[in-house]
C-alpha cells in the first residue's frame, strides 16, 4: 500500500513545472472576461515551478488574450502574486541484519539496522493574478502598459510556446 501511495505521489507532481496549459490536476492558466476589454487572468504552478514562471507565464497569457480579443495594447489594474506553501514527509522503511553464533549457554552476534525515507519536503506552489485592462493601440494613461504582440514574441520564446495575434 505504502508503495502505491509513493507512485501515486510521484505521478502527481511529475517531476516538473507546470506548463503552459488551461487549468488542470498539474497548474496551469485560467482566465474571465469582466468587461469587454477587462480580463482577470491566473497561472497556478505546482511544487516545482518558481514564482517568476508563474508571473512570466500569467503575463504571456495576458498579451495572447489581448491579441485574441483584436486588442493590442495592455495594462495590469490590479497584480497578486502568492504562494502557497506545504510539507510532505516521505515514509521511512528499516531492514536490519544480524549474524549469531552459539557457544554452549551462550550466544554471540551483531545487527545492524538500516533506514531509509524519513526525509521532509517543503513543497511551494506559486500563483498569479493579474486583472487586465486592453486596448487597440497604446494608450495615453499612467502606469506602465505591455505591447501584446512584443510579450508574445518575447515570453513565448523564452518558454518555448507558440504565440501570436489571431487574424482581425
Amino acid at each position: 500500500m505504502r508503495i502505491l501511495a509513493a507512485i501515486s505521489l510521484a505521478v502527481l507532481l511529475g517531476g516538473c513545472a507546470t506548463a503552459y496549459q488551461s487549468q488542470g490536476l498539474s497548474g496551469g492558466f485560467s482566465e474571465t472576461q469582466l468587461d469587454t476589454n477587462v480580463f482577470r487572468v491566473s497561472f497556478r504552478g505546482n511544487g516545482y515551478t518558481r514564482a517568476e514562471r508563474a508571473e512570466e507565464l500569467a503575463l504571456l497569457r495576458s498579451a495572447e488574450l489581448t491579441l485574441k480579443n483584436g486588442f493590442t495594447h495592455f495594462a495590469i489594474i490590479d497584480g497578486r502574486t502568492r504562494e502557497q506553501s506545504g510539507t510532505y514527509t516521505t515514509p521511512t522503511q528499516s531492514y536490519t541484519t544480524a549474524n549469531a553464533t552459539a557457544y554452549g549457554n551462550s550466544a554471540y552476534g551483531t545487527a545492524r539496522t538500516t533506514t531509509y525515507g524519513g526525509q521532509t519536503l517543503h513543497i511551494s506552489k506559486p500563483s498569479t493574478t493579474n486583472t487586465i485592462m486592453c486596448f487597440n493601440g497604446k494608450p495615453d494613461i499612467q502606469g506602465l502598459t505591455y505591447d501584446a504582440q512584443f510579450i508574445c514574441n518575447s515570453l513565448g520564446q523564452k518558454h518555448g510556446v507558440a504565440c501570436g495575434a489571431v487574424a482581425k
